[in-house]
């Protein structure tokens, strides 16, 4: 997560942001609410959330997975991009976190679209692949702890539909990945994904400059 692209001028970034972010009220009271925790800087940029959910409804997406819930704010956007009959399963450990998101979810109408799981990310996902929900979502998106993400795009490949879409979040962490002296460890676990996605012949993928880098990768075979 991270509060804004990165990549422009405070200019440029803020005339993006008054000519294309159609953002609510009550998604900008989130937002706002969100700013003022002391990591609230893991939020996702209004930008890239709005494009998650533009790629929804491009998509025609239905069964969306969620790992790392936060406030709950990219969630509310996704879920308004949703039809009716749309659902997200979302994983997210922290309570805190989970009833600040539950209430926007609430005073939006949105509720009974999120099934919110309160576990840790391998734990929830685990229990998705016990329910027997290997190809059965739309789309993932992948914004948690750093160290699993390996793990959890691998899991998330066999839960995706042939078709389907993942998105991974915080794929430059802050630039850290194109320095090579830098050695800490997610930065060499990011280094380890983005090589792997990357690689991976059962997808179509690219990474774009929005946020702090998002990786799409279209899911063309088992």
């Amino acid at each position: 997560m991270v509060a804004r692209s990165q990549n422009l001028s405070n200019s440029l970034y803020q005339y993006m942001i008054d000519h294309s972010v159609r953002e609510t009220e009550l998604l900008r009271e989130l937002r706002q609410e969100t700013s003022r925790l002391a990591v609230g800087d893991w939020q996702s940029a209004p930008e890239q959330s709005q494009f998650i959910a533009l790629l929804i409804e491009l998509t025609g997406a239905r069964e969306i997975l969620e790992i790392g819930t936060f406030t709950g704010y990219t969630t509310l956007w996704m879920a308004l991009a949703l039809p009716t009959d749309g659902r997200i399963t979302t994983i997210e450990p922290a309570t805190d976190f989970a009833d600040i998101a539950q209430r926007y979810w609430k005073k939006a109408g949105q509720g009974d679209k999120i099934d919110l799981r309160l576990k840790n990310g391998i734990d929830g996902l685990d229990d998705l692949v016990r329910e027997q929900r290997e190809a059965t979502f739309d789309l993932v998106y992948i914004d948690a702890d750093k160290p699993n993400y390996p793990a959890y795009y691998e899991t998330c490949h066999e839960l995706l539909k042939t078709g389907g879409v993942i998105l991974i979040d915080n794929v430059f962490r802050y630039g850290r990945v194109a320095e090579p002296a830098d050695r800490k460890r997610s930065t060499r676990i990011m280094r380890k994904l983005n090589q792997m996605v990357f690689r991976d012949s059962r997808v179509h993928m690219c990474i774009i400059p929005i946020g702090d880098g998002l990786t799409i990768a279209r899911k063309i075979q088992t």
